[in-house]
């Protein structure tokens, strides 16, 4: 592959390295088998995922985490179904603010109104009849081994009409590119909508690695220019790159709609996808030691967009599959009227949260900059409802800077404040945690509840089974869920900033690497604005797997007893509700926090803020 990247020093921190940066040691079996193995590494359960690093030939192990596990399943599952029911849908008054898909509701962009179901979910004809074109599995890929394929766009996102620059490096002769729009298709999770074609493989240059910084940026020479046809429907793209040595690897693309005014727009959390990976040696977490192996005093403190995906982050998709699919292909089987952007969407346009009724964060939306923060905080006080079907959601403090491929490429995350150029002149700005000095502004003030610890596993108890999440699901007060608590979770902390007014549905014991806490499942509203609700578990959205059988069950997750068709029910409940204007006006939340916790009661500080850190 050519000459190996140059890497600046540093001195090691091994010690209390996984309670500094998050990431997770080896965690008891999963209660549902789920190996899978890829020519770039293998995991399984209760190992490590060893990984060969395509430039540098180095070889490391890594702890195998909750999100290593997740994203093990659906780099060969995607297309998993999701099998719960649904009512039939009934035709409700139009609302013309959200007439975002219009004639005989197969293309979006055109005028049709919004039908709900007898539960109040909004139904979109275009989303129904695309769901109901011919799905396939081709999508899948086989892996590949170390300089086979891999590639990486010039955008995260594009509309209609837009181009984007795919940049592959491969050891192969001849690449194919076809773009996949992922969503039900009858459980196939897929429908091929363009064959882009084919081109000549190339191996590229390698990365260049900025000193004192470690940031890993390719710049390499142009594969192939795709322009995003008037005729790809909004969503979630995975481009397949296969060669003509049966290697193949994904590549994301999300095709948004800024002129939607869906009641829905569901958001993939690229920032937290970026920040973990590892492609060239170094993340926002790791970086190579000068002695071998790695540590978090070489970590990256900016990582660029302009480079691959690691070969272990599912085939190239990042943490597509594990965090944020399964509830993509729910959406999508229930035809609900919905859109997508990323959070580097939300970062580049806060403005648009105002055409739509509910903004939904999915499983691990860990990295936020000061416009996404301040630009959600200020639509639930206009009215927006805000979904997050996670834990440990804006955490991490970041801002953006432009690369040559354009606006907002690097993402930078010093995480020790005194390390930031800013710190000092700048505060508000430092790219430490969230709640941590210069200038802490914790999570909790948007969210209602903050994150904890990681390595929790098991149930989560109802302790108010008369909310509206809960409708239909039969459970009661004291029920648990079971298999839907972990890894991350977060919990209630009286006082401010925490807004008044939470309502706590779930109370959970949490087992943590720091011991015995609790995890909350919370809900509140703004007067006369929106309403806010959050699962405290970031295993939620990965519970919403359930194969149908279009697939071999190793490949996809089949449904957890007791727990799927609960979180799927929950899941819709919160999604009508939601739907349909500020959730103040029909469904205010009601205090409850003073019957789990005294109004002086501190939680610990989260785990990576725990000594001698």
């Amino acid at each position: 592959m050519g000459a190996g990247p140059r890497f600046s020093g540093g001195s090691p921190c091994e010690k209390g390295l996984v309670a500094l940066v998050g990431l997770h040691p080896p965690e008891p079996a999963a209660p549902r088998d789920r190996l899978f193995k890829t020519g770039a590494g293998t995991r399984g359960r209760d190992t490590g995922f060893t990984q060969r690093d395509s430039y540098t030939g180095r070889v490391s192990q890594r702890p195998l985490s909750r999100r290593a596990l997740l994203k093990g399943v659906g780099a060969l599952a995607g297309a998993a179904a999701l099998g719960s029911c649904s009512s039939e849908p009934v035709t409700s008054p139009p609302r013309p603010r959200h007439a975002s898909h219009a004639g005989d509701g197969t293309k979006p962009g055109t005028e049709s109104s919004v039908r709900f179901d007898a539960r109040g979910l909004p139904i979109a004809d275009w989303v129904v009849k695309e769901n109901e074109r011919e799905g396939t599995t081709d999508w899948l890929v086989h892996g590949t081994p170390p300089n086979g394929v891999e590639g990486y766009l010039s955008a995260v996102s594009a509309q209609p009409g837009e181009e984007v620059t795919l940049f592959v490096n491969s050891s192969a002769r001849q690449l194919a590119v076809k773009a996949y729009r992922m969503g039900w298709y009858q459980g196939k999770g897929a429908r091929l909508v363009a064959d882009l074609g084919t081109a000549p493989a190339r191996v590229q240059a390698p990365p260049e690695i900025t000193p004192g910084i470690n940031m890993v940026e390719c710049h390499w020479r142009p594969t192939m220019k795709v322009t995003v046809e008037s005729d790809w429907p909004p969503g979630y793209y995975l481009l397949r790159i296969g060669t003509d040595r049966g290697w193949s690897q994904w590549v994301p693309l999300l095709v948004r709609d800024d002129a939607s005014r869906s009641r829905i727009v569901v958001q993939s959390s690229v920032t937290t996808w970026q920040a973990y990976s590892l492609w060239g040696g170094y993340s926002l977490y790791y970086g190579i030691a000068p002695q071998g192996g790695q540590s978090f005093a070489n970590r990256a403190r900016v990582v660029s967009f302009d480079r691959p995906y690691a070969p272990g982050n599912e085939d190239g998709s990042a943490d597509f599959f594990g965090d944020e699919f399964p509830l993509v292909a729910l959406v999508e089987r229930l035809g609900l009227d919905v859109t997508y952007w990323t959070d580097v969407d939300l970062h580049e346009r806060p403005q648009l949260l105002a055409n739509h009724d509910c903004l939904v964060s999915l499983g691990h939306d860990e990295y936020w900059s000061a416009p996404m923060r301040y630009g959600v905080q200020d639509a639930v006080d206009r009215g927006l409802n805000f979904a997050v079907l996670g834990a440990n959601a804006c955490y991490r403090h970041i801002r953006f800077e432009d690369s040559p491929l354009g606006a907002n490429r690097r993402e930078v995350c010093y995480k020790v404040a005194t390390e930031d150029p800013l710190y000092g002149k700048d505060n508000a700005e430092v790219t430490s945690n969230w709640n941590a000095p210069p200038d802490p502004r914790p999570e909790n003030a948007l969210i209602g509840i903050m994150y904890q610890a990681y390595g929790a596993s098991g149930g989560i108890t109802v302790v108010d089974s008369s909310h509206f999440a809960f409708e239909g699901t039969g459970l009661t007060d004291g029920a648990v869920i079971p298999d839907v608590l972990g890894s991350e979770f977060d919990c209630y902390v009286p006082g401010p900033p925490t807004p008044p007014g939470v309502q706590l549905l779930c109370h959970s014991p949490a087992n943590s690497v720091i011991g015995e806490l609790t995890s909350d499942m919370s809900y509140y509203t703004k007067p006369s604005g929106g309403g806010v609700f959050a699962t405290g578990t970031a295993a939620f959205v990965d519970r919403l797997w359930a194969n149908s059988g279009a697939l071999p069950t190793p490949f996809a997750p089949t449904a957890v007893p007791g727990c799927t068709a609960h979180v799927t029910r929950i899941t819709e409940n919160v999604l009508a509700a939601f739907s349909n204007g500020p959730a103040s006006h029909r469904h205010p939340s009601t205090s409850n926090w003073r019957h789990f916790y005294a109004p002086t009661s501190n939680a610990p500080p989260p785990v990576d803020a725990q000594p001698p850190y």
